[in-house]
């Protein structure tokens, strides 16, 4: 596997010891988190091995240690790293007066993100990871964080993506954790299956039943 390197530069310049990167130790970093994000994409390893990541890079685990501590570490450098890469897509969707439209065009913004090796990366490493939060947190602290923020980014951008509609606070909660859930399943049958004419008429279906329910 080769993994294909960003064009955007890293947020991070120091190490876990808190050295500061030079350029090669940056463009190794760089070249580790987009190896871990196509591991995980990939589904490659459950639960995530950060091994896996050493050796799919070509590093050794001593360098995984000196960039990032531990698994922990690595896991949650890769989640600050793509954190922010689905705000483009989330921002150039419209507002519509008009609640079906409105639905429509934020199924579709979503679909699109879904269609990610990025949004793979961060669902397989939360199926990857403990369920029980406690545990969650007492092995990953450093991930269990970096979720956490993901989930408050989630909330506010999905406030902004209806603050033109009218329609019920205590609905669009709900929909909030029901929407992203039915799109992944929708999303994953459509990786499995030739028939795209099927997976439109449900995404339509959907539409409409969310249409449905937020009136």
């Amino acid at each position: 596997m080769t993994a294909r390197m960003s064009t955007y530069a890293p947020t991070v310049e120091y190490s876990a010891q808190g050295t500061k990167l030079n350029r090669r130790g940056i463009e190794t970093r760089r070249l580790i988190l987009e190896t871990a994000i196509q591991v995980l994409a990939e589904g490659a390893a459950t639960p995530p091995s950060a091994n896996l990541v050493a050796r799919e890079a070509g590093v050794t685990w001593g360098t995984i240690q000196h960039q990032f501590g531990d698994a922990d570490g690595v896991w949650a450098a890769v989640l600050d790293h793509v954190e922010g890469l689905t705000d483009d897509v989330l921002l150039r969707v419209r507002h519509h007066s008009s609640l079906r439209r409105q639905i429509a065009e934020v199924v579709r913004a979503l679909w699109r993100i879904y269609d990610t090796d990025t949004a793979r990366a961060v669902e397989n490493l939360r199926r990857g990871l403990p369920n029980d939060q406690q545990d969650l947190a007492v092995q990953y602290p450093q991930t269990a964080a970096r979720l956490r923020r993901l989930d408050q980014a989630w909330e506010v951008q999905w406030s902004s993506l209806f603050e033109s509609i009218d329609t019920s606070a205590t609905k669009l909660r709900k929909l909030s954790t029901m929407l992203p859930g039915a799109l992944r399943g929708l999303h994953d049958q459509a990786r499995m299956t030739s028939f795209t004419a099927d997976i439109d008429t449900a995404v339509d279906c959907l539409i409409d039943s969310v249409t449905a329910y937020l009136s």
